[in-house]
C-alpha cells in the first residue's frame, strides 16, 4: 500500500519531471523562445489597444441617444411623423362605402384644405415642386389642387381594396411588356416612383389570375401600410417584403423564382449619409438625389425591369403606364456598371416626362432637391475659407517678424545637423529592411488569401 501510495504523483511532480527528463537528456530550449514570446504579447497589446481605441471613437462618434443612438440619420421624409388614425381611416372608409364615391369626395375637399393650412412643410415643398414642372408662378389654387389629387388618389384606394373596379376608367399603356415577363416564367421587377397611384397597378394584378405583385419597401413604412390597410379592408393586404434585412434579397429572388412581379419606388432613400449609394442626376432643371439600390439588386438578380406609374387624370380616370427600363438578365458582369448608369438616366427622364405631363401627381411633400441643405453646405464652406483667409493673415505678420528676429545660424551648427539627420536616415533604412524582410511571408500569405477570394467571388 505504500509503494502504491508513492506513485500517485503530487500536483505538478510530473510537468516538473517531464522537463527534468527533457535537460538531463542533453536537449536545449529554442533560443529564440522568448523573444517569439515577446514578439507575441507585443502584438497581441497592439490588437487590444487599436480595438478599444476603435471602439471608443464609435462612442465618441454618437452624437444621439436612445434608440436613435443604433441608427445612422435618416432622411427627412422618414423623420416625420404619419398623421391619422387608424380609427379614423375606420370612419372614413365606412362612410365612403356606404355613401358612395362622389358623396364622399366632398369630405376630401376639407382635408386637402386643412393640410394646406396647418402643414407648412408640405405646403412649401409643394410650391417648390410646382415652380419647376410648371415654369411659372405658383398660385394658391395649385397647391390646394396638389394636395387634392394626393388626397384622391389615398381616397381611392378603399374602393380599389375593396374590388369596387366598376367605378374607376383604369386605361393601361404598354401592357404587352407585363404579358412578355410573365410568359418567360422568371418575372419582372416594376419599378416606379410616387408619382401617381401604385394602388392602381396593384388592383390590376388583382384582376388577373395569372398576375401577382409583391410590395417591397423599408420595414417602418411596410408595417405602417400594413396597418392602414388592415384598417380599410385585412382580406386586400398584400404580401410585403422588408428591405434592409438579412434575407430581403433571398425573399426577392424566390418570388422572382415564382414568376411574380416585384415593385418598389425608387425615388426616395432612407438614410441621409448614403451618399455612397446616391446619384444627382438632373430633374426637372435642377440636381436631385436618386439611390441606385433598386437598380442594383435588379443587375444582380439578372432580371428585366419595367417602369410603371398610374397617374389620376381627373374624375375617375387612370392612365397605367408601363415603359421597358432596361433588362439585365443576359448583362455580363463587366457591363453591370455601365447598363445600371444607362437605367438611371432613362428611370430619371421617365419621371421627368411624366411629372410634366401631369404635374400634380408628384407626391413627394418634401425637400427633394434638398436646397435647404445646399445652401447651408455653401454658407458653412464659405465661412470656413473666410475663418481660414483671416487666420493666415494674421499669422503672416508674426511669423515674418520671428523670421526677422530670428539669429542667423552657425556653419558648424548646420554641419551637425546634416550628419544627425544622415545618420538617423540609415538607421530608419536598416530598420525598414530588416521589417520588409521580417513581414514578407505574412504579406505573401494574405496576398494568396486575396487572390483567392478574388478568384471565388469571380467563379
Amino acid at each position: 500500500m505504500a509503494s502504491e501510495r508513492r506513485e500517485v504523483p503530487e500536483p505538478g511532480q510530473a510537468r516538473r519531471d517531464a522537463r527534468s527528463r527533457v535537460r538531463r537528456g542533453g536537449q536545449r530550449r529554442d533560443p529564440l523562445h522568448r523573444a517569439r514570446g515577446r514578439a507575441r504579447r507585443r502584438e497581441r497589446h497592439a490588437v487590444d489597444h487599436t480595438t478599444t481605441s476603435t471602439l471608443g471613437a464609435v462612442r465618441r462618434a454618437r452624437p444621439l441617444t436612445g434608440r436613435a443612438a443604433t441608427m445612422t440619420k435618416r432622411t427627412d421624409w422618414a423623420q416625420r411623423q404619419e398623421r391619422g388614425s387608424a380609427l379614423l381611416l375606420r370612419v372614413m372608409t365606412w362612410l365612403s362605402l356606404r355613401l358612395g364615391r362622389p358623396a364622399a369626395r366632398g369630405l376630401l375637399h376639407l382635408i386637402a384644405l386643412y393640410y394646406v393650412l396647418f402643414s407648412p412643410r408640405a405646403r412649401a415643398a409643394s410650391r417648390d415642386y410646382l415652380r419647376r414642372v410648371l415654369d411659372r408662378p405658383v398660385c394658391w389654387s395649385d397647391v390646394y389642387r396638389h394636395v387634392f389629387t394626393f388626397a384622391t388618389t389615398i381616397h381611392d384606394r378603399i374602393y380599389l381594396m375593396n374590388e369596387r373596379f366598376d367605378l374607376f376608367d383604369i386605361r393601361p399603356q404598354g401592357q404587352t411588356l407585363v404579358d412578355a415577363a410573365l410568359a418567360s416564367g422568371r418575372g419582372a421587377f416594376l419599378m416606379g416612383g410616387h408619382l401617381g397611384s401604385f394602388e392602381v397597378v396593384r388592383a390590376l394584378g388583382r384582376t388577373r389570375p395569372d398576375m401577382r405583385v409583391v410590395v417591397t419597401m423599408f420595414d417602418e413604412n411596410a408595417r405602417k401600410i400594413n396597418a392602414t390597410i388592415a384598417a380599410v379592408n385585412p382580406a386586400a393586404q398584400p404580401e410585403v417584403i422588408a428591405l434592409g434585412q438579412i434575407d430581403s434579397m433571398l425573399r426577392v429572388n424566390e418570388r422572382l423564382d415564382e414568376n411574380c412581379m416585384v415593385g418598389m419606388l425608387a425615388d426616395r432613400t432612407l438614410l441621409a449619409d448614403a451618399a455612397s449609394s446616391m446619384r444627382r442626376m438632373a430633374f426637372l432643371g435642377e440636381p436631385a438625389a436618386f439611390p441606385l439600390g433598386p437598380l442594383y439588386m435588379a443587375a444582380m438578380l439578372k432580371r428585366p425591369v419595367i417602369f410603371m406609374t398610374g397617374l389620376y387624370r381627373g374624375g375617375n380616370r387612370y392612365d397605367v403606364h408601363f415603359e421597358m427600363l432596361a433588362d439585365f438578365t443576359h448583362t455580363p458582369r463587366e457591363s453591370r456598371q455601365a447598363a445600371i448608369d444607362a437605367a438611371l438616366v432613362r428611370y430619371v427622364a421617365l419621371l421627368d416626362r411624366h411629372c410634366r405631363a401631369a404635374p400634380y401627381n408628384w407626391f413627394n411633400y418634401f425637400d427633394f432637391w434638398q436646397t435647404a441643405q445646399a445652401a447651408q453646405h455653401a454658407t458653412g464652406t464659405s465661412q470656413t475659407a473666410q475663418t481660414a483667409q483671416a487666420a493666415t493673415a494674421a499669422k503672416a505678420p508674426q511669423t515674418m517678424q520671428a523670421a526677422g528676429a530670428m539669429p542667423a545660424p552657425k556653419p558648424a551648427d548646420v554641419a551637425a545637423r546634416v550628419a544627425r539627420n544622415a545618420y538617423a536616415a540609415s538607421r530608419a533604412e536598416t530598420a525598414g529592411v530588416a521589417r520588409a524582410r521580417r513581414d514578407e511571408p505574412r504579406r505573401s500569405e494574405a496576398a494568396h488569401a486575396s487572390l483567392a477570394a478574388r478568384e471565388t467571388s469571380d467563379a
